[in-house]
C-alpha cells in the first residue's frame, strides 16, 4: 500500500472518530448508582426542574454494561471500594468518570489524619475526568461537570460561558466592600453625601466617618 493510501486511511479515521465522539457527548448514559447524599442532588439533575434530557444524559442505565458514565457521588469508605472498582470494569469502553462532591474527590470532612475507614478520593481507585467540587454541589453544579464532559470529548463548549451575575442587595454590598477594602481604606457614606458618593469629611450633626483598614 503506497505511503499516500496509509495517510489518507488515517484522515478516514480521526473523521471517523469526531462523529462518534460527537454522538457519544451526546448520548451519555449514566449509571444508575449513588453512594451517599450528593445522589440526592443527582436525582434533581434528572428530574423536570433541572431537565438533564436537554443535553442528553437523563437515560441513567441499571446496568454497568449499559453505562458509558459513573457519577460517584458520595463518600467511598474502604469495604464498598471493591465493589465500586467491579462496577467500574464491568463498563464498556470507552467509558468516563465524574467524581460529584467533596467525599468523591477526596475524601470531605471524612478525611483526617489516622482515619482508617475511607478512601480519601476515588482518583484513587480509577481515572477521574471531571471533578465537580461541593458538599453537596448543587444540581446546576453537576450539569457545567457534564457539560465539561462534552467539551472534553468534542474539544467544543455546547453553549459559551458567561460570567455570574452580580447579586443585588446588601449581599452585593458587603462583597464590594471587601473587595475594596483589600486596596485601601475607604470612608463610608454620611447622610450629607450626595447619592452614589462617598463622604471623607464628617459631617456635624453625624459621628466621623468610620474607616476600613486594609
Amino acid at each position: 500500500m503506497a505511503t499516500q493510501d496509509v495517510l489518507g486511511s488515517i484522515v478516514q479515521f480521526s473523521k471517523l472518530d469526531q462523529l462518534l465522539n460527537l454522538c457519544r457527548a451526546n448520548s451519555l448514559w449514566p449509571m444508575t448508582f449513588g453512594l451517599a447524599c450528593c445522589a440526592i442532588e443527582m436525582m434533581a439533575t434528572g428530574a423536570s426542574r433541572f431537565d438533564l434530557a436537554r443535553f442528553g444524559a437523563e437515560v441513567f442505565r441499571p446496568s454497568p454494561r449499559q453505562s458509558d458514565v459513573m457519577i460517584v457521588s458520595g463518600t467511598i469508605n474502604k469495604k464498598i471500594a471493591p465493589a465500586v472498582q467491579t462496577l467500574y470494569d464491568q463498563m464498556p469502553e470507552p467509558k468516563w468518570v465524574i467524581a460529584m462532591g467533596n467525599c468523591a474527590i477526596s475524601g470531605g470532612p471524612f478525611a483526617y489524619e489516622g482515619q482508617y475507614g475511607i478512601v480519601e478520593g476515588v482518583d484513587k481507585l480509577f481515572p477521574v475526568d471531571v471533578f465537580v467540587p461541593g458538599c453537596p454541589p448543587r444540581p446546576e453544579a453537576l450539569i457545567e461537570g457534564i457539560l465539561k464532559l462534552e467539551e472534553k470529548l468534542t474539544g467544543k463548549r455546547r453553549w459559551p460561558r458567561v460570567d455570574p451575575i452580580p447579586l443585588p442587595g446588601p449581599a452585593a454590598a458587603r462583597a464590594r466592600a471587601a473587595a475594596s477594602a483589600s486596596s485601601e481604606p475607604q470612608a463610608l457614606h454620611t447622610p450629607d453625601a450626595p447619592s452614589g458618593e462617598a463622604s471623607a469629611e464628617p459631617s456635624p450633626d453625624t459621628a466621623p466617618a468610620a474607616e476600613v483598614k486594609p
